[in-house]
């Protein structure tokens, strides 16, 4: 079998022969149900390879959707315009590094749809845009942003640079609203939720699945998915290391499982990355937690002081949860949807949510190589109390 580890684009995926776990069913009740939406999910949690497949979807690249669901659906696979805006291919230091990777995208679509206005505002000339592309095409726009959100995520700390972004972003992704009658689709993707009076104050129409029950399994692998696709990847998996299949599915859900992104959905999600990376080289590992921390959140952990112990068993109300201000002193939000912590439980009474470590990868991983960010800040505040 061949694994896609670190694969994120969909043709090449289905081309090459990767394994797929069929996601189409979910992305088409998208499409055919909705016109604007957000999700949130944890790095490498396969955001970007759904954003890839509604591309090559909304392509109308039928010849690499065959035996999976959207195979056997009505539709016109008809080539859409796309506008596909990836933030992650940069790191932002300045004011200028956000307006120059907006700059190259609005330029090669303003070369390809003619448009005169070069000259204008970021957030005009992607309105032009978007009009033009109808206008040249016949068909209304489909708009694709991968890591909507890594801008303000690096700058964390540094308040003036994010408010930079959060202004400019702001304008920019209010470009949805303003040419709805132009747009066929869109869909943004990020680690976080940056809501109340940031980005998406005035973004109002976009529904997000984040913590949908429909949606638990639209990133990830679920236990049914794991046994319907790499039942053979874990019978070798279990020979190699001296196992029964049941004692290495058991020891796979112990290390990988237990990401749940709502109260009401029983079956946990597997860490993609994490798994594949175990199936693939058939030894178990820290494998998402060993691709690095991301800077933001030990930025976080040197900015706020948050007892480590109360933090595997936080409570928070759901618009806490899921929206992050901010201007806000609390970490727990952003750690939870950085797939740090996850929804062990729901308090209907008081509407809370519990918190905790989803498996033992990652309770492992923040003790090993997160906690001393918490224990250097301790003793900081320690010595010059």
């Amino acid at each position: 079998m061949k694994y896609p580890i670190g694969i994120q684009n969909f043709e090449k995926l289905r081309r090459e022969g990767y394994v797929y776990v069929d996601k189409t069913a979910l992305m088409y009740k998208m499409v055919s149900e909705g016109s604007y939406y957000f999700l949130s999910r944890p790095r490498r949690f396969g955001k970007s390879l759904m954003v890839s497949t509604l591309e090559a979807f909304f392509s109308g690249k039928k010849e690499l959707f065959q035996g999976l669901y959207v195979d056997t659906v009505d539709w016109e696979w008809q080539q859409y315009p796309i506008l596909h805006i990836d933030l992650n291919v940069k790191k932002y230091d300045t004011k200028e590094d956000l307006d120059k990777i907006l700059n190259r995208h609005l330029e090669q679509w303003e070369q390809l749809y003619d448009s005169p206005y070069a000259d204008r505002d970021l957030e005009e000339r992607f309105l032009h845009v978007v009009e033009l592309a109808h206008k040249k095409t016949g068909l209304p726009v489909v708009i694709l942003v991968d890591e909507y959100d890594k801008p303000l995520l690096q700058a964390i700390g540094n308040g003036a640079l994010q408010a930079e972004y959060r202004n400019t972003l702001k304008a920019f992704y209010g470009v949805l609203k303003s040419c709805d009658a132009h747009i066929k689709f869109a869909f943004l993707t990020g680690v976080t939720k940056f809501g109340k009076v940031s980005v998406f104050s005035d973004l109002n129409n976009l529904i997000d699945i984040s913590m949908l029950p429909q949606y638990s399994h639209i990133c990830g692998i679920s236990e049914r998915e794991l046994h319907e696709s790499f039942d053979d990847g874990v019978t070798g998996l279990a020979a190699v290391n001296g196992m029964t299949k049941d004692e290495c599915y058991e020891r796979l859900r112990i290390n990988y499982d237990g990401y749940y992104f709502n109260e009401y959905t029983k079956e946990g999600v597997y860490n993609p990355f994490s798994l594949l990376n175990t199936l693939n080289f058939q030894v178990f590992g820290s494998y998402w937690f060993e691709t690095g921390t991301p800077t933001y959140l030990v930025q976080l952990l040197r900015n706020h002081y948050y007892d480590l112990e109360a933090m595997a068993h936080a409570e928070l109300t759901a618009d806490v949860l899921n929206s992050i201000d901010s201007t806000s002193n609390n970490p727990i939000p952003v750690i939870y949807q950085s797939g740090y912590l996850t929804i062990k439980g729901y308090d209907k009474e008081f509407k809370t949510y519990l918190l905790g470590f989803p498996n033992e990868e990652v309770e492992e991983g923040f003790v090993k190589y997160l906690a001393p960010y918490y224990l250097n800040n301790v003793d900081k505040r320690t010595a010059f109390s």
